[in-house]
């Protein structure tokens, strides 16, 4: 645990008592501060007072007496589409507001630093797409290197349930926009921008809300080391926000696709080869073609990403090679879960929307395509450009029917169900082809959410090929 500093004696409103919530709510009372919970949900008021902890309702007025600090969940809204209501009366009543991340970024460092010979150091990643690959796969690389490593935020622990850092250890912490956009203190070491595309429009108020969010984690603390993805405009234009000229390697560029060649710090992936270049010269290459845990475009843009935030660790080369093969993808994102006769079989249940499948659908050659759910405005027409590889589709849940409509002479079948589509796709799969779920829609249907439909997937898979 990290107890929260500066707060001994006074009293702190947590909002949302989640994984989150009720971390914060122990550090803060381990560093001394008297912590008012609530929730709106009963169910969620019950756990917290099953952990023991007292319930104050922010709902009256007594409550607000002598607040010295709101910490809200991200997920509840603070500003768009509209505040929740107990965030709108601490506006009102000029009480901070604040959320975990603010809280871990203010209490990390400690006194007790000064007896250690290497200060811990901390590695953020936000980005649209790709984050929690990225940011796995730092921690990867870094537990292969032998250095002391936790990862939390968005993935894994709570910030603040974190263990107190050993000498020279390194926290990789996957930050969400709703994380970044209000958090009072973003203070990372190393930063790391993926990639930006739309999401969470209506929670940021637009695009440019949603980038501002995101923007925060670079300019609110200054990192030693950005880590930039400049395949869209709004990476670019960050990249040279901070950066004082072409030479200054205080920023890496990273790329999947484009070649970066300038006179400062690249890396970046064409034709499945990453490469990294510094002052106008190439110092390392690495074959991503057979690293089976990064398959795809998409994924040699997360190798680049997490290369680059390693490097500027100061970690060797061969050794991030090394890492990046014996890395096994994180679970429902270009996740392998099997082979049979030459046939791959791919769980990519977190692929939700168009974006996420058509990235799925440009990594391999010859796909038996499992697609569906619930589906998302729009449809899957903008998938249509990328069915050149997809042998065959079987398509499941609720817009099983809409999505064949969308799919023109690409063959398909309407599959209904999990168990028959991996039943007809490992049936009819060939040697060489993959059988691939990468929905593109929501999973509600017929699960709880994505991770309880990929794994009917796997364990299905499982369940035939033995």
């Amino acid at each position: 645990m990290i107890p929260v500093v500066g707060y001994e004696g006074k009293r702190v409103a947590v909002l949302g008592l989640g994984r989150s919530g009720l971390a914060t709510a122990r550090a803060l009372q381990a560093g001394g501060a008297v912590a008012l919970l609530w929730d709106d949900s009963p169910e969620a008021r019950a756990k917290a007072e099953a952990e023991g902890f007292a319930l104050t309702d922010l709902g009256r007025d007594a409550a607000w007496t002598d607040i010295a600090l709101l910490v809200t969940s991200p997920g509840i809204p603070h500003l768009y589409p509209t505040p929740n209501r107990h965030i709108a009366r601490a506006l009102r009543e000029a009480v901070p507001v604040d959320n975990d991340i603010g809280l871990f970024f203010r209490s990390w460092a400690t006194p007790d630093w000064d007896q250690l010979d290497k200060a811990p150091k901390v590695v953020a990643v936000t980005g649209s797409n790709g984050k929690s690959t990225t940011t796995a796969l730092i921690h990867h690389i870094l537990r292969v290197a032998d250095r002391p490593t936790q990862m939390a935020g968005n993935i894994g622990r709570g910030v603040l349930d974190l263990d107190p850092p050993e000498d020279g250890e390194v926290v990789v912490l996957e930050l969400s926009s709703y994380q970044t956009d209000l958090a009072r203190a973003l203070t990372p070491d190393v930063a790391v921008f993926t990639n930006l595309s739309p999401d969470h429009l209506d929670r940021h108020g637009g695009m440019g809300g949603y980038f501002a969010a995101k923007r925060r984690l670079f300019t609110e603390g200054g990192p030693d080391r950005a880590v930039i993805g400049v395949d869209e405009r709004e990476g670019e234009f960050l990249a040279n926000q901070l950066g004082a000229g072409p030479t200054d390697d205080r920023v890496i560029r990273v790329s999947s696709g484009q070649k970066l060649e300038g006179a400062g710090w690249t890396v970046f992936a064409r034709k499945g080869f990453l490469a990294e270049w510094r002052k106008g010269r190439q110092v390392a290459a690495i074959d991503l073609r057979e690293v089976r845990g990064l398959p795809g475009a998409h994924n040699h843009q997360n190798a680049c990403a997490a290369y680059a935030a390693a490097r500027a660790l100061g970690i060797a080369p061969k050794l991030i090679e090394t890492a990046l093969h014996s890395f096994e993808g994180l679970p429902h994102r270009s996740q392998t879960v099997g082979e049979r006769n030459g046939v791959r079989f791919v769980n990519d249940s977190k692929a939700t929307n168009v974006d996420s499948a058509a990235k799925a659908l440009q990594a391999f050659d010859r796909i038996r395509w499992i697609a569906g759910g619930m589906g998302k405005e729009g449809g899957i027409a903008g998938l249509v450009p990328f069915l050149g590889s997809v042998v065959k589709a079987y398509l499941i849940g609720h817009s099983a029917r809409d999505f064949a409509l969308e799919l023109g002479d690409t063959p398909h079948e309407i599959s209904e169900t999990m168990e028959k589509a991996v039943a007809r796709a490992a049936a009819e799969a060939q040697p060489g082809e993959v059988v691939l779920l990468a929905p593109a829609a929501a999973s509600f249907d017929q699960y709880a959410n994505f991770e309880k439909r990929g794994e009917d997937f796997t364990a299905r898979v499982r369940a035939l090929i033995g």
